[in-house]
């Protein structure tokens, strides 16, 4: 069963700006919506996120990609890691977060609110070291300091390690598809939306034009058996 890679939406600003791979080619590669990539490039997502190297941490290959550039139906596979990562158990309790780290700490809940919004309130919490009432007051944009926040990688502001932040953004992700089938469809397929629509078919009016309307007929006089009786014998009495 593939799995999507680490980070997959940093892999994927990664794979548009370095390769000449297919949207749907990368889409399909980072498991995201053929859209989305196409935002990526367009510079409307993922403006705050650095792109992230799949060669380097070893999800890919120079060959595989350039298998992805010769063929435009070709799908990416995501190579097997050779080193086998210890079972990272999650910790209970509240996170020590150091003082001079603890300004950060909004910076780092904004990030998260924007980048990974299927993250729960208490995956956030765990992570970033906050209260349920400062993460409320972001997400509300109440926050004293609101005006000044800048979203910023909490793994980068030392405040969690990568593992666990794609630990809880895997997590994330197996409860996710059941709550878009609670909720129905959000997005729909790109084959859906660049699908041509066919078009109506042409009426009879549209191809021949509209009919004549019909002559006024004038009304038929009314005849009776009696005048007519009364004219023939009206005639006979002048012959005679």
């Amino acid at each position: 069963m593939s799995t999507a890679p680490l980070m997959p939406k940093a892999t994927a600003i990664w794979l548009v700006e370095n390769t000449s791979l297919t949207f749907d080619q990368i889409a399909a590669f980072c498991k995201l919506h053929p859209l989305e990539v196409k935002g990526i490039a367009d510079g409307e997502v993922g403006a705050g996120i650095r792109g992230h190297d799949p060669i380097t941490s070893g999800q890919l290959t120079r060959e595989e990609i350039a298998k992805g550039e010769a063929d435009p139906d070709y799908e990416l596979k995501l190579a097997v890691s050779k080193v086998r990562l210890p079972e990272v158990k999650p910790r209970r309790g509240a996170r020590y977060t150091p003082l001079s780290r603890r300004q950060d700490r909004p910076n780092a809940i904004l990030w998260l609110l924007r980048n990974h919004p299927e993250l729960k309130d208490a995956q956030i919490m765990r992570l970033a070291g906050t209260t349920k009432s400062t993460l409320q007051a972001i997400r509300d944009r109440t926050h004293w300091n609101s005006a000044q926040l800048q979203p910023l990688d909490p793994v980068t502001l030392g405040l969690c390690s990568q593992i666990d932040l794609d630990f809880e953004v895997a997590r994330a992700a197996k409860e996710r598809p059941q709550q878009v089938e609670e909720r129905g469809q959000t997005l729909v397929p790109a084959e859906v939306t660049t699908r041509r629509q066919p078009a109506a078919p042409a009426t009879q009016a549209e191809v021949f034009g509209a009919a004549a309307p019909a002559p006024a007929t004038q009304p038929e006089p009314d005849v009776s058996l009696d005048s007519v009786f009364a004219k023939l014998k009206d005639l006979k009495v002048k012959e005679d």
